[in-house]
């Protein structure tokens, strides 16, 4: 992976674009080039129109092949650590929901987790980190959700199996925080920050902290916003503009009373695209993470918004911010 080292020339220390060629990783790097589509734990949902009739189990190797059939951009999985200090693909701390078995992933061994059978494909076990970024690599981005403080471990097995061209790291950043990209473990890997609601109390707190993490030596390409509405999101919006990176939003299914109100999720997006995902897109952002990632490629094409830059988003009719 080349080091993405720039000068800095923007005000505030901001890193300088860099130009590429337009692979995948270098699609992520230019804000330019269209909206990149996420799927959250990999494609594990149905998509009928695809050939694809019945789901898959979440963070699998079958739902990253259903990914690269799909053509998503990124695929999203969680990594939690073993017991003997294997890294495995497992969004929650228990094995419980997920596979046949009990217990939780930090109290289980590597052979303990590797004889597990998943509820969705009982044909196959948890997949290893190292297994997964080898299945992805050279086909698919795949950006970890680390469940624990385990990045160094992470890094090194994306290093040893010779994926860093094809993984993007992931943390919060907090308000004061250097920029995270020119610290160890992230030196020459793609790194993201993610700028949360509670990350500061004010939208022009969170400005400054999307500038912060944009000033360093190493250029990032992308901020995350977690649960940011409203002038939180404008403000984060405006910095990443001025920064010249993308803006990662979620549109995932929240549970109970948030998921009843929440306007920006998934259940909604199904029902009505325009509202969210297209108002998301007007509004600014060129990454959404999805449960659906099959629904979300499929209306981006309808209103041709896969490859267009900027400009031609803000003019492509879609519905005012509500």
């Amino acid at each position: 992976m080349r080091r993405l080292t720039f000068p800095i020339a923007l005000a505030l220390s901001v890193a300088a674009w860099p130009v590429f060629a337009a692979g995948p990783l270098e699609r992520l790097y230019d804000p330019r080039d269209g909206v990149l589509v996420v799927a959250h734990r990999a494609c594990h949902r149905a998509a009928p129109a695809h050939g694809f009739e019945r789901p898959v189990a979440e963070n699998s190797l079958a739902a990253l092949e259903r990914c690269v059939a799909l053509g998503v951009d990124l695929v999203e999985i969680d990594v939690r650590r073993t017991r003997d200090g294997a890294l495995v693909i497992m969004h929650d701390a228990k094995v419980d929901r997920t596979t046949l078995g009990k217990g939780r992933v930090a109290d289980l061994t590597l052979a303990q987790v590797q004889a597990l059978k998943l509820k969705d494909d009982p044909d196959s076990a948890p997949p290893t980190l190292e297994a997964f970024l080898a299945a992805a690599r050279g086909r698919v981005l795949v950006n970890l959700d680390l469940k624990g403080p385990y990045a160094a471990e992470a890094a090194a097995v994306a290093r040893r199996v010779e994926a860093t061209d094809w993984v993007l790291f992931k943390a919060k950043a907090a308000a004061g925080a250097p920029p995270l990209a020119d610290l160890s473990p992230y030196q020459d890997l793609a790194f993201m920050p993610m700028i949360a609601a509670k990350s500061a109390t004010t939208p022009s707190g969170l400005a400054r902290i999307t500038l912060r993490q944009a000033s360093g030596t190493r250029q990032i390409p992308a901020v995350e916003t977690v649960a940011l509405r409203g002038r939180g999101f404008t403000a984060v919006r405006d910095a990443a503009r001025a920064a010249r990176i993308r803006v990662w939003t979620n549109t995932l299914a929240a549970k109970g009373w948030r998921g009843m109100l929440d306007q920006s999720d998934d259940r909604k997006a199904l029902r009505h695209p325009d509202r969210v995902w297209g108002r998301l897109i007007g509004e600014g952002a060129s990454i959404v993470q999805t449960d659906h990632p099959a629904a979300l490629l499929d209306y981006l094409e309808r209103r041709g918004l896969r490859g267009q830059p900027p400009a031609s988003i803000a003019t492509a009719g879609l519905p005012p911010s509500s």
